[in-house]
């Protein structure tokens, strides 16, 4: 199960804060979700201190993100390893 839920008074940028298991059904919803946000607001924020799991296609998503300009508020260890992020 995923849970995705706006962020409120974290700035000009709009933040989406994202909880649970990033797999299966839940990419496309996440996926959907940013859609929306991006094109009202033009820039998007991500909070995925709460993710527990990802899958490949969640992997995938979240690259395309990033590529696309979102920027990530807050990821666990597991999401910046699974990204290749820099964690210093």
């Amino acid at each position: 199960m995923l849970r995705i839920s706006e962020v409120n008074g974290q700035g000009p940028v709009p933040t989406l804060r994202v909880e649970g298991k990033l797999r299966g059904p839940w990419v496309a919803e996440l996926a959907r979700a940013c859609d929306e946000q991006q094109s009202s607001e033009g820039c998007l924020s991500l909070d995925l201190s709460a993710v527990s799991f990802v899958d490949t296609s969640g992997v995938e998503l979240l690259r395309g993100l990033l590529g696309r300009g979102v920027t990530l508020a807050a990821c666990s260890g597991l999401v910046a390893e699974l990204l290749h992020l820099d964690r210093r």
